[in-house]
């Protein structure tokens, strides 16, 4: 990729996806889209990895390696207090600058790996609609599971507030990991009913680089990935992360393509799929590639995909028309099911990319 585009793909990270979530992120995400040295680094991306959240997750893990240099007063995960200054952007270009070379391996090796563990209170009510329509237990299959946080869904606790000042809980009374997220109604929308759990029978990820959490060095690239000014959502994910150890689930390594039928075949039962943020990451052929997939998996067997992404990330193939998921930042928790090969689509609620909120939509 050029350096014009990737000071395009820094820009529009700045202004669309960072503006009113993270300042320093955005600042520094729209200083490097003006700067050749340090865009420029991101050409050592592999292909279709030119991303600023990969830049600022490198620079990230550097400064946890280095939590001393001055740099690291503007990373509230790291203890800072400072926010953006005069003095951030020419302390963090050359701080990333004098470590280029460590920068541009870093880049070149590794993938952004989020694993973002208030998703689950997206994914719920979606796995939990899944599961009712099966009758009974379900496996579950997550694609593009990085660590595969989100696979221990079932053993989390959740509190949905809605407005009025009512809550929905969901989940063990007594699980380490606590969710909350804030839940509202569109008009003509009814509140979910939530079950207390979910049976599964067995679960199992798919990633073409799962992330193993036993490894320290992996564990710390994990918790680079997640923005600096936001250290609630480490301090989650370490929590979540010692959770999983006591449960670790299996996780495989492959094409969320081409070897999702042989993941699939190695869980019995009704089956439910989910993806939550991971198609943003496949081009838009492959996206076909992989809703035809699932087609071709629930001719044979009963299948759901419980899709956590942005409209246009896959869930348009199988409900297309829809204007009204698009835009304001959020995507989309949809379900479908396929009967006699035709997909039985359902948009339920728009979200948050964080996991903090959602709107429930009439059915």
């Amino acid at each position: 990729m050029d350096l014009d585009r990737i000071k395009d793909v820094l820009r529009t990270f700045a202004e669309v996806e960072a503006r009113g979530v993270s300042p320093l992120y955005e600042h520094l995400a729209l200083q490097a889209a003006a700067d050749d040295d340090v865009a420029g680094l991101l050409s050592a991306a592999r292909d279709g990895e030119v991303r600023a959240t990969l830049l600022m997750a490198t620079a990230h893990r550097l400064v946890q390696a280095d939590p001393i240099h001055p740099l690291s007063r503007y990373y509230p995960s790291l203890g800072g207090f400072d926010g953006v200054d005069s003095e951030t952007w020419p302390l963090f270009r050359s701080f990333l600058l004098e470590r280029a070379d460590k920068a541009r391996a870093l880049i070149a090796s590794r993938y952004t790996q989020t694993n973002e563990v208030r998703r689950a209170a997206l994914l719920y009510p979606g796995v939990a609609r899944a599961a009712k329509e099966a009758g009974g237990k379900v496996s579950l299959l997550e694609v593009g599971c990085s660590a595969g946080l989100l696979l221990g869904l079932d053993r989390f606790g959740y509190r949905y507030q809605c407005d009025g000042g009512e809550q929905l809980t969901a989940g063990p009374a007594k699980a380490a990991v606590g969710l909350h997220c804030a839940l509202d109604l569109a008009p003509g929308a009814v509140a979910p009913k939530l079950p207390k759990k979910l049976a599964l029978l067995d679960r199992a990820g798919l990633d073409r680089a799962p992330v193993d959490l036993s490894d320290e060095d992996e564990l710390a690239w994990l918790e680079a990935c997640v923005w600096a000014d936001q250290p609630d959502r480490i301090r989650l994910l370490r929590t979540a992360a010692a959770e999983q150890a006591k449960h670790r689930p299996r996780l495989i390594a492959g094409d969320g393509v081409d070897d999702l039928a042989s993941a699939a075949a190695s869980l019995e039962g009704p089956l439910v799929v989910v993806t939550s943020h991971a198609l943003a990451y496949f081009p838009a052929d492959r996206r076909a590639a992989f809703v035809s997939a699932l087609a071709s998996l629930a001719a044979s067997r009963p299948l759901w995909w419980v899709s956590e992404e942005f409209y246009g990330a896959g869930l348009d193939l199988v409900l297309p028309g829809r204007s009204d998921l698009v835009g304001n930042g959020l995507a989309t928790l949809g379900v479908v099911r396929w009967e006699d090969g035709k997909p039985e689509a359902h948009a339920l609620a728009r979200t948050a990319p964080h996991g903090q909120r959602m709107t429930w939509l009439a059915l």
